[in-house]
């Protein structure tokens, strides 16, 4: 395994993670899910990612018995803030209200003393960006959470809570999660950019595009029967962004080729392809299998040649320099 700095800041992740969208306290069961967690830490990975909305707050409650056994110090917990978690007005957002009763219910549901980066999960425009900076600076100082980031926001809301955390003498965000990967590429035009201004990192999720770029889908193919693309239950996100037409299968199909040539699989292929880029601190995979994770870690520390990440821009059609 190989660690990255998130951004410009010291605390090191392992370039693969493990994630708990959809599969701990969902689809995966808590004896399977509790097994996957502590194999990926003896296989190196450090950063465990989670969200208090995945499962309803299942998730973190399987996260934290399967961490029990491990030295908290040995791993970089995440867990994340801002979808609703009840019916009430207040329970849903990044106010102060919200945000500081769901630090406590994470810590609860996790068995933890501290959650090492707190995510606010989408940006909030109801809540002024002075109250949310201060709610996070406080229960830094507290030392409820050691850094703090987001998730799915535009460089120029990045680049604000710099500039406001700089005024109030606050601690700013350290990183951002966004879904990034061959077929999703947007953050490349302004985010990375703006991150890269000040600091911030990138800990990415869906970096196998649902499992498309695993090239297990074939174009004009029936569905494997246990993929997740068959499941009603989890395909939505798929199925929304078309990440399932016969031309992107097609693509992939291509992609497969020149992952062979470069002795890798599909999947290592599309992990190491997010890993070129130096503002990716960690790609954050989920798993059904514990297999599907020893096959994901070994893109850590690969490198892609010039000539191969070319390639790639040429089967994608995507005219944006490939960065080695």
């Amino acid at each position: 395994m190989q660690y990255r700095r998130i951004g410009k800041w010291g605390a090191k992740v392992s370039e693969i993670s493990l994630g708990s969208w959809l599969t701990h306290g969902g689809s995966v069961d808590e004896k399977n899910s509790i097994k996957q967690v502590q194999h990926a830490f003896e296989q190196g990975v450090n950063f465990f990612d989670n969200a208090n909305v995945y499962a309803n707050g299942a998730s973190e409650v399987v996260v934290g018995k399967a961490i029990k056994t491990i030295k908290r110090e040995a791993i970089f917990l995440a867990t994340k803030v801002f979808f609703p978690m009840g019916d009430g007005p207040n329970d849903k957002g990044l106010s102060r209200k919200h945000v500081f009763e769901q630090c406590h219910a994470s810590l609860k549901r996790l068995g933890t003393d501290y959650i090492d980066l707190y995510q606010c999960h989408r940006f909030d425009p109801e809540v002024p960006m002075e109250e949310l900076v201060r709610t996070m600076d406080d229960l830094t100082r507290q030392g409820k959470i050691l850094y703090w980031g987001v998730s799915e926001w535009s460089g120029s809301q990045i680049e604000d809570a710099h500039r406001v955390a700089k005024e109030l003498n606050a601690v700013p965000p350290i990183s951002n999660q966004p879904c990034y990967n061959m077929l999703t590429r947007n953050i490349e035009s302004s985010v990375i950019p703006a991150c890269e201004r000040t600091g911030v990192g990138q800990v990415v999720f869906s970096p196998l595009a649902q499992g498309v770029l695993t090239g297990k889908y074939l174009p004009e193919k029936p569905l494997p029967a246990d993929s997740r693309a068959a499941d009603s239950k989890v395909n939505v996100f798929m199925m929304g962004r078309n990440l399932m037409a016969n031309e992107t299968l097609e693509k992939v199909q291509r992609l497969g080729v020149i992952a062979s040539e470069s002795g890798l699989t599909m999947s290592q292929f599309a992990l190491a392809w997010c890993l070129r880029h130096p503002n990716v601190a960690s790609v954050i995979i989920g798993a059904t299998k514990v297999s599907q994770i020893d096959e994901n870690i070994k893109a850590a520390g690969v490198k892609l040649s010039a000539d191969t990440l070319e390639k790639v821009e040429n089967i994608l059609g995507v005219n944006v320099p490939a960065r080695a």
